[in-house]
């Protein structure tokens, strides 16, 4: 039996137009082996591999008349060469001439009648270097819950460990008579049938009811936050189909000096970071900022059970207001750790999950005008997103090819002009900014404000500083 979408995971699906394609990238960059690196054996290293990822031979088939969410199916016409696609830099190829064939590529939506991935190996990079970009849909993979194509490809030593031989061969494609009879009766065969269709929407609702005493304080507090719209900003515009991209390289050990000297989590200091580089960046265009300025961040987390390996998409999302208006940068820190220790005392995580994940109580039928309206509904709940996931902190490599560094390529939503996330990986924290082309002609700017606002902070812990210890 093909396997069904969840709300959530369809919900991507119907979020998804011409402005706001809904896929994830991942870019990578890699110093080549000495037998060097092409794309004929990037092309072998995905048919070894992508065995361990089934879904990226499926496609997605609608059901007629949308009885139910869609299913996977496996593409009887899969070709691994129409997905892993090569380009090139010319020589020797810049960072700037990098972003800006990054921000090309993931601004063209993915084909949605076949597997739903795509990858670039881009050659020509400067001192010899090469990039790998991927490209998955987010009905796919979230960053946390599922592995993504970029994964797999990975080893832990430059000898790539050996795997069995793949014999797939695809199921056969259930006609669409086949996939309507099979929604229905998936829908009318017995009630727990139809509450699958909307399980994962109401999956976080049902646990804000479990424990209704305790976390009720979390709802209260999400809700409060939600109806009290954000402040109006540049982040939160109009956006086109076209795409900017900005990066920003930084060092895990300044988060954790700076969390060693001023307290908090390096959660907190990441996100006092983004505050000073969005407070330094509202400057440069002129913006007026008081003492009272806040920007409200969502940060979404995944909330998947460690031990459940099948779960899916399971994310979480909680709301911080980012102090974009306090010049002194420990103060800004100490604001953000208040902030986000109120959430967890009171569970706003929980209760901002419950409230914005709404539109999982639609029916199929009506899921994707739920979506849709709670994609226009961002410019009342937040102005900037911001992904953090945590990477190994030690060298990967594909193929033999030593990885330098990854950045991550989140999607916008309507009315948000840029996205910010970033990774931590071998000592390294990297941050990638997709903006809107014509909103964001300064994001990097706004990277460049990372990178100072993170030294402002570390130039804090040093002797000729200004030490303040974060009240507990």
């Amino acid at each position: 039996m093909a396997d069904r979408l969840s709300p959530l995971d369809v919900s991507f699906l119907y979020l998804e137009e011409a402005t706001t394609p809904m896929h994830v990238g991942g870019l990578a960059i890699f110093e080549p082996p000495e037998e060097g690196f092409d794309h004929d054996r990037l092309v072998a290293l995905i048919k070894n591999r992508i065995a361990f990822v089934p879904r990226y031979r499926q496609r997605i088939r609608l059901i007629p008349g949308r009885v139910a969410n869609p299913v996977w199916v496996d593409d009887e016409s899969f070709d691994v060469t129409y997905h892993v696609r090569r380009s090139a830099l010319p020589r020797p190829g810049t960072m700037a001439q990098l972003r800006e064939l990054v921000a090309r590529i993931m601004s063209r939506p993915l084909d949605q009648n076949r597997p739903l991935w795509e990858m670039y190996l881009i050659e020509g990079l400067e001192n010899g270097r090469f990039a790998i970009l991927s490209k998955s849909h987010h009905a796919m993979v979230d960053g946390l819950a599922a592995v993504d194509i970029g994964q797999v490809i990975l080893d832990v030593t430059p000898e790539p460990r050996s795997t069995g031989t793949d014999v797939w061969r695809p199921a056969r494609e259930p006609s669409s008579l086949e996939l309507f009879v099979g929604g229905v009766a998936d829908t009318v065969r017995s009630p727990k049938a139809f509450v699958n269709n909307v399980k994962s929407g109401l999956e976080d609702v049902r646990e804000t009811a479990v424990g209704a005493g305790r976390n009720m304080a979390g709802v209260l507090s999400a809700a409060a936050t939600v109806v009290r719209p954000p402040a109006a900003s540049p982040l939160n515009v109009d956006i086109g189909e076209q795409r900017r991209y900005g990066m920003a390289d930084t060092k895990l050990e300044d988060y954790k000096r700076v969390r060693k000297a001023h307290g908090g989590t390096v959660n907190d200091v990441v996100l006092a970071v983004v505050a000073g580089a969005i407070r330094e960046w509202l400057m440069t265009r002129g913006e007026s900022l008081t003492s009272r300025s806040t920007i409200r961040a969502m940060v979404p987390v995944s909330v998947r059970p460690e031990d459940d390996k099948d779960a899916g998409n399971q994310v979480s999302a909680f709301l911080c207001d980012l102090p974009v208006g306090e010049p002194d940068p420990v103060v800004r820190l100490q604001r953000v750790a208040f902030e986000m220790g109120q959430h967890k005392a009171v569970g706003q995580m929980l209760g901002a999950q419950a409230i914005i994940g709404v539109t999982g109580f639609a029916p199929p039928t009506l899921h994707s005008i739920g979506a849709r309206a709670a994609s226009g509904l961002t410019r009342r709940v937040w102005n900037v997103i911001v992904t953090n996931v945590p990477g190994p902190q030690f060298p990967l490599y594909a193929g033999g090819a030593k990885m330098l560094a990854t950045y991550p390529v989140v999607p916008l939503y309507k009315n948000q002009a840029v996205t910010i996330g970033l990774t931590s990986y071998n000592g390294g924290v990297y941050y990638g900014l997709n903006a809107d082309r014509d909103a964001m002609p300064d994001v990097d700017v706004l990277a460049d404000c990372i990178i100072e606002s993170l030294a402002e902070l570390v130039d804090t812990t040093t002797p000729s500083g200004r030490r303040r210890t974060l009240k507990s």
